[in-house]
């Protein structure tokens, strides 16, 4: 555990609070990127049997996808169902994406997203000049950082879909990096059809 004071928005009086030690979620966010690739591989294995080979490699990439994509939603749903409700409704989508900037994100990633920018229409692009999974990792090029960081923010696009879709807010989530450790994650709210 974490000899750091924790930081709002937890409840240090709730006897049932648990906390987590930030070098463990480092730690499972530089392993869970290879651990997709690995189950993936073997459930190909596994359904191709012994005959062609491994799978396709954009297949395998996009099986990966789905899989951290999908694991970072489940988290996302569980931290907003834990931190958000001790809080009055959120009032429109705004306020939402505010409560992800500054609030869940520093509960993550023990920092706030940077730069919040809208179009007010349904459409936010959040950038974090530091994002810490990435404050670590150095390779080469440049092209090269970008190309490799790519799968390490599946993960983190599932924890904002997870966490928007908690709060009523259908959304596509996609990002990218330039330059590590930057990363920008835009968010597109998708309208319920009346």
């Amino acid at each position: 555990m974490s000899f750091e004071t924790p930081l709002p928005p937890y409840n240090a009086s709730d006897p049932h609070a648990v906390f987590l030690n930030a070098s463990c979620l480092d730690l499972l966010l530089i392993e869970i990127v290879p651990m997709a690739y690995r189950l993936t591989d073997e459930l190909a294995a596994r359904t191709l049997g012994d005959s062609d080979g491994a799978a396709d490699e954009e297949e395998q990439k996009e099986a990966a996808f789905r899989r951290l994509e999908t694991l970072g939603y489940r988290v996302g749903q569980g931290l907003v169902e834990r931190f958000s409700r001790d809080r009055p409704r959120f009032l429109d989508t705004l306020d939402v994406i505010k409560f992800l900037c500054k609030d869940l994100w520093t509960l993550v990633f023990r920092k706030q997203i940077d730069n919040l920018k809208t179009n007010h229409r349904g459409i936010y692009v959040l950038t974090d000049n530091s994002f810490r999974p990435f404050s670590r990792m150095s390779l080469q090029s440049p092209a090269e950082a970008a190309t490799r960081a790519q799968p390490f923010l599946w993960f983190p696009c599932g924890v904002i879909r997870g966490a928007l879709a908690s709060m009523e807010i259908n959304a596509i989530v996609q990002a990218e990096t330039s330059e590590l450790p930057g990363v920008t994650f835009q968010i597109k709210t998708i309208m319920a059809k009346s």
